[in-house]
């Protein structure tokens, strides 16, 4: 069972049948058992009168002793919003208590108790019951991992003791939230405490599904409702080909409404030990800080040759948020990761597993008038290979930046000035050149800007910008290492943004309004000034600024739906764009048989294309189809006119065809850099194609059958990287849930798994099976 978002709390104290002799010792120290009524003393409940006023109406009322009324026939006792009825009732002037005998009810709030005789104070609410059936309505808020159902909780127990208008104790009992003619589950124990909008704690109780006794439970605690209640959590229990049986547990703690821990740990049979943790905490108003921990200490993979190659590591993550006196706002995101082989081989999910980054940010900013402030330290670490493992590392620590939003010079001329500038120091080290610099390298720039907009009519606009960027740099490159040898680099940049008429026609259609639109474009971008490109250490991409004089000019048509309520709807886009480039060596940047990422070549398309001389740009096809809330499309296609063929394609796909059913699919193909080699490098792969997609039904949470089927697999390595299979089935108080995943990351992860989760409606789940991983 996965944890709660705060302040809720869907925490299942228990432990398996098999460590029940152990653990038994362990919850009873730490749970607090409940007594009888009788045996509760009176400073543990509320001393306040539920209501000051008794009246009750029956079919015939008697006095006895002005002491005693009895009351026979239809008798209804009314305090309050309490009410209590009944075949025959005694009523003690003294003391207030009401004795009931036949066909007893209880009615307070979402309360309905029936009984076969009573003994109750309807001034306190507090009251004795016997042969008990009743049934207390639960409203939960929905969440992913959760069940919701309307169904009430029901209990059928020899005695209950209500201590006042919200607590019962209830001895030998069961209860579920199925119907209780036919209950597909039921939690049976010797006590059971029922508070309100807070919980149910249950002492020496065992959980049967269809009669059949699963889990066996010396004390638990379910939550009703609100609150958050600590102890341990629901047993792990699954199978993996590489880790083994995999047995785990972790203990919820909830010592304040604004903080909550979880540590845990899992057994691997074949592999080792797993420990994680969590923190979070909203320590103050605005605040928000959550804390992770993963590790594995692993004995080894096994190898061929009988050897064992450990894989073990850890990941630790932390986000805070937070604002601050005088306007300033702090944020950190921080991620520490000891290998990229231990991220593929023990992450639980496809997304994770494949990711090769590690990005850390720390920050604190003030916005104020137009300006903005930042200061923060940030790192980068990005791995390029696994085995052997090589990586290249970023660092600006510390680093300050003050920028501006463009403001007006003169208020009759549209002249607009703004600027950038930072501050800090850097350092990059690569372990796959190797290269490496000192610690503390400084870079600063300031680059103030001043832009024109101008309107002709509805015919043309024309904004033109220009820059000048001043950096100095502390070090360079010279000869493949770092010297320590400081410059400046002033660069001269001129934007130029056209924007020629737009051409567009309106129709009418059965009271639906349509437009297409026709819009050209025309963007000219020149940069003097950068100089001997290959100077310059990649910090980041401040550094891919190259000089350039270019073009790029294109047409964007759009389709737009007016419905007669108002509400307008983009039905389709299409944009083919193209680059032409008046100077194709970037000012002696540009090297032959290589991948040339600039500024200037990615800024039409993510996909690097340029490793012989261009004047042209891949002409850029993108197409986006969305019709309504069913559908939403992206095609896109990249030609290189000088190779006369597509060199990438990308789909991405989210389409509901069918009522419940959804089908989402990405796919890239691209052709890979350099091509023209007549050697190519070691590894290299001419072409990339890898499609992912899900294909399902229903939900996780859905009433009925549901099953997702999805893939990951890789053209032109001929192999799956990731499959799942889930099946899931819920009724209106329960659900079942099984799920297949295949891992396949060539030698470091090959790896099977098996996984399940019990629903139990409004009160949480068993089991380890996550919801269905989506791509977008």
């Amino acid at each position: 069972m996965q944890n709660p978002p705060l302040p809720r709390n869907r925490c299942i104290p228990g432990l398996l049948s098999l460590l029940a002799t152990i653990s038994a010792t362990i919850l009873f120290a730490l749970g607090t058992p409940s007594a009888s009524f009788g045996q509760h003393p009176s400073q543990l409940l509320s001393s306040a009168p539920a209501c000051t006023e008794v009246t009750i109406q029956a079919d015939e009322q008697r006095d006895i002793g002005g002491k005693i009324l009895e009351a026979d026939g239809n008798v209804d006792v009314q305090c309050g919003q309490a009410r209590l009825r009944a075949d025959q009732v005694e009523y003690d002037n003294a003391t207030g208590t009401v004795i009931a005998r036949g066909n007893v009810q209880l009615d307070y709030r979402t309360q309905h108790v029936e009984a076969a005789q009573a003994r109750y104070d309807p001034r306190t609410g507090r009251g004795q019951f016997e042969h008990v059936h009743a049934t207390f309505a639960i409203q939960r808020r929905p969440t992913p991992t959760l069940l919701i159902s309307p169904n009430p909780l029901y209990f059928d127990a020899e005695e209950a003791d209500r201590l006042d208008q919200n607590t019962y104790v209830i001895h030998d009992a069961w209860l579920t939230v199925c119907n209780p003619a036919k209950p597909i589950w039921k939690f049976y124990a010797t006590n059971v405490t029922v508070k309100m909008q807070q919980s149910v704690q249950i002492e020496g109780g065992d959980f049967r599904l269809l009669s059949v006794p699963v889990l066996y439970f010396p004390y638990a605690t379910l939550p009703v409702e609100k609150g958050r209640t600590s102890g341990f959590m629901v047993p792990e229990i699954s199978n993996s080909t590489i880790k083994g049986l995999v047995l785990g547990d972790a203990f919820y703690w909830a010592p304040f409404k604004w903080l909550d821990t979880t540590i845990g740990a899992s057994y691997f049979s074949k592999r080792g030990w797993a420990q994680n943790g969590r923190v979070r905490m909203k320590p103050w108003a605005g605040a928000d800080l959550t804390a992770n921990y993963f590790g594995v200490l692993d004995r080894g993979l096994p190898q061929a040759n009988g050897t064992k190659i450990n894989q073990g590591g850890r990941e630790e993550h932390l986000l805070f948020t937070s604002p601050l006196p005088d306007g300033w706002r702090a944020a950190a995101d921080l991620d520490q990761l000891s290998s990229l082989t231990f991220r593929l081989a023990f992450s639980e999910t496809f997304t994770e597993a494949v990711n090769s980054e590690v990005p850390n940010t720390a920050f604190v900013t003030k916005s104020f008038n137009g300006f903005n402030v930042d200061l923060a330290t940030l790192s980068y670490q990005n791995y390029l290979t696994a085995t052997p493992q090589t990586s290249v590392t970023l660092r600006s620590a510390p680093i300050a930046t003050f920028s501006s939003v463009d403001r007006p010079i003169w208020s009759s001329i549209p002249l607009y000035f703004s600027f950038d500038a930072f501050a800090g120091e850097e350092y990059r080290r690569d372990t796959a050149t190797p290269f490496s610099t000192p610690n503390f390298v400084g870079r600063s720039e300031f680059a103030p800007s001043v832009t024109m907009p101008l309107r002709w009519g509805p015919w043309l606009s024309l904004t033109p910008s220009f820059t000048f960027r001043s950096t100095y740099y502390g070090g360079r490159l010279l000869n493949g290492g770092y010297a320590d040898a400081g410059f400046f680099r002033n660069t001269t940049e001129v934007y130029v943004d056209v924007r020629p008429p737009t051409l567009e026609r309106l129709w009418l259609i059965r009271g639906t309004k349509w437009k297409h639109t026709i819009e050209p474009e025309i963007l000219y971008h020149y940069v003097n000034g950068v100089n001997d490109f290959a100077r310059f250490i990649r910090f980041d991409d401040d550094e891919t600024l190259t000089d350039t004089d270019d073009v790029q000019y294109g047409i964007e048509q759009g389709l737009y739906r007016q419905a007669e309520s108002g509400d307008e709807q983009e039905i389709l886009s299409w944009r083919i764009s193209q680059q032409y480039y008046f100077d194709p060596t970037f000012g002696g940047a540009f090297t032959v048989h290589q991948r040339n990422v600039f500024q200037a070549l990615d800024s039409l398309t993510p996909f690097a294309f340029d490793d012989t001389l261009h004047r042209f740009s891949p002409i850029v096809s993108d197409l986006r189809f969305a019709t309504n809330n069913r559908y939403d499309t992206e095609f896109r296609v990249d030609f290189d006119p000088k190779r006369g063929r597509a060199t990438a394609f990308g789909t991405l796909l989210k389409i509901k065809p069918y009522r419940e059913s959804f089908l989402t699919l990405a796919h890239f193909s691209t052709i890979d850099l350099p091509g023209d080699l007549p050697t190519p490098p070691p590894n290299f792969q001419p072409r990339s194609n890898q499609v992912r997609t899900l294909l399902g039904y229903g939900d996780t949470n859905r009433k009925g059958w549901n099953a997702t089927i999805g893939a990951s697999y890789d053209f032109t390595q001929a192999s799956f990287q990731d499959q799942i299979l889930q099946v899931s089935y819920n009724t209106s108080c329960c659900g079942l849930g099984v799920e297949y995943r295949r891992f396949s990351f060539g030698s470091i992860r090959d790896e099977s798994q098996y996984r399940f989760v019990f629903l139990i409606a409004n009160l949480g789940s068993f089991g380890n099976l996550r919801r269905p991983e989506k791509i977008f």
